[in-house]
Parts: structure tokens; C-alpha cells; sequence
């Protein structure tokens, strides 16, 4: 029903920017929201940022350790979303993953769909 494909990571180094992107394709329903997670090795799955049209307006939401790096976006012509990454770290290093589902959520149990994960890796 719902394919997300990730793109975009790669190694780069502290400071620097990347930009992660996700194609979807499916039914926009179950697409209304998109979203970004990571995880690191030994630990859990982290929600990074997500974005959903409300009516006309489109909400936005980051976790407390990308706020003000990071920037969601939706081009909706592509059915794709962005995640840039400003100011990376090395604690950033991590697995990300593109998620979809009807409403935005913080928790990874509300996103019925992902992808298959893109590697970021931020050296010191």
C-alpha cells in the first residue's frame, strides 16, 4: 500500500549539513503525516521531527535535540519529504528512518509504515 523510500545519507563531518529526502507513494490518507526517526546501536528508535496538513495549516514538530538544526519539509507535487540537517554532530550518528501515517505522532507505535532506513554518520 505505502512505500517510503529514504535517500541522502552519508559521512560527513562535524558542522556540516546534509539533506535526507523520502519519496512516498501510496494512498495520501495514510500518508497525511510524515515523519523522521533515527536510531543509534544499543538504543531505541528516536522521534526526530514530523509534519502533517492540518485543514490549511501545516504542523510541525521536532524532537528537543534537533530543534533549531533540523528543518521538516513536504514538497506535496513529489509526495516527498525532507529532513535538512544543519550543524551536525557526532551524536547524530545514527540510522534514520522516513515514517508515514494518517495523524502525526511522537511515538513510534503511531507510524504503521516505514522505510528502510538511510545510514548518517558524523565524524569528530
Amino acid at each position: 500500500q505505502v512505500q517510503l523510500i529514504e535517500s541522502g545519507g552519508g559521512l560527513v563531518q562535524t558542522g556540516d549539513s546534509l539533506r535526507l529526502s523520502c519519496a512516498a507513494s501510496g494512498p495520501s490518507f495514510l500518508t497525511k503525516a510524515l515523519a523522521w526517526f533515527r536510531q543509534a546501536p544499543g538504543k531505541e528508535r528516536e522521534f526526530v521531527a514530523a509534519l502533517a496538513q492540518v485543514t490549511t495549516v501545516e504542523q510541525q514538530e521536532y524532537g528537543s535535540s534537533v530543534r533549531g538544526r533540523f528543518t521538516i519539509s513536504r514538497d506535496n507535487a513529489k509526495n516527498t519529504v525532507y529532513l535538512q540537517m544543519n550543524s551536525l554532530k557526532p551524536e547524530d550518528t545514527a540510522n534514520y528512518y522516513c515514517a508515514a501515517a494518517a495523524r502525526l505522532s511522537f511515538e513510534v507505535d503511531g507510524y504503521d509504515y516505514w522505510g528502510q532506513g538511510t545510514q548518517v554518520t558524523v565524524s569528530s
